[in-house]
C-alpha cells in the first residue's frame, strides 16, 4: 500500500501561564479570541479519562491545574495552562535553543494590535518591519504577552509572504 502524503494541519497550541484569569483576560480582549471552555480545575485523578491523560503526559509529580480553552477566528485552538508550583516568572527568550521558539498571529493591523499588546502590559521587541520595503506592504514585529510569551505579528497570509521570495538575492 502506498502512503499517501499530505500537509498536516494545525489543531491548538498550549501555553502555561501564571495567572489563569489575567491570561484569559489578555487572549480574549487583545487577541480576540474566543473563549470555548474554563476556567476549569484538573486534578490527578486516575478514575477519569481527562486525569489519567493527564499523567500520561505530566507524570506523578502534580495535584492539579487550571486549564482554558480558547479558538482563533480560523479555528486554532489555544489551551492555556496554570499550575500552582511552576515558575512563575517569564521564560528565558533563547531560540538557539531547540524548543519552541514563537508563534505568529496574523492582523492587517499590526499597529493597532502591537498597541494593544502593550496596553495591557505585554512588549515590543522590535520595530515594525516590511519584508519589501517600498514594493509591497508586508509587515511583521515580534512582541511579548504580559507573561513574557514571545510571538510575532504578521499583516499577511504565511504563504503570500513568503511565496514572493522574503530571502531571495538582490543581485
Amino acid at each position: 500500500m502506498k502512503e499517501t502524503k499530505y500537509p498536516r494541519t494545525f489543531s491548538h497550541i498550549g501555553i502555561t501561564v501564571p495567572d489563569i484569569n489575567k491570561a484569559l483576560e489578555f487572549y480574549t480582549e487583545v487577541m480576540g479570541w474566543y473563549h470555548i471552555m474554563g476556567p476549569a480545575k484538573v486534578a490527578k485523578e486516575k478514575g477519569t479519562a481527562i486525569g489519567q491523560m493527564c499523567i500520561d503526559v505530566l507524570g506523578e509529580d502534580w495535584e492539579e491545574f487550571e486549564i482554558v480553552h480558547l479558538s482563533t477566528s480560523d479555528g486554532i485552538g489555544v489551551e492555556l495552562f496554570s499550575f500552582p508550583h511552576g515558575k512563575k516568572e517569564a521564560p528565558e527568550f533563547n531560540p538557539f535553543n531547540t524548543g519552541l521558539f514563537h508563534f505568529c498571529v496574523q492582523d492587517p493591523d499590526i499597529e493597532g494590535l502591537t498597541n494593544k499588546i502593550v496596553e495591557y502590559g505585554g512588549k515590543q521587541r522590535m520595530p515594525i518591519r516590511e519584508y519589501y520595503p517600498g514594493e509591497k506592504p508586508y509587515k511583521m514585529v515580534y512582541v511579548e504577552d504580559p507573561f513574557g510569551i514571545v510571538f510575532e505579528i504578521y499583516t499577511h497570509s504565511y504563504e503570500l509572504t513568503y511565496s514572493s521570495g522574503a530571502y531571495q538575492n538582490e543581485d
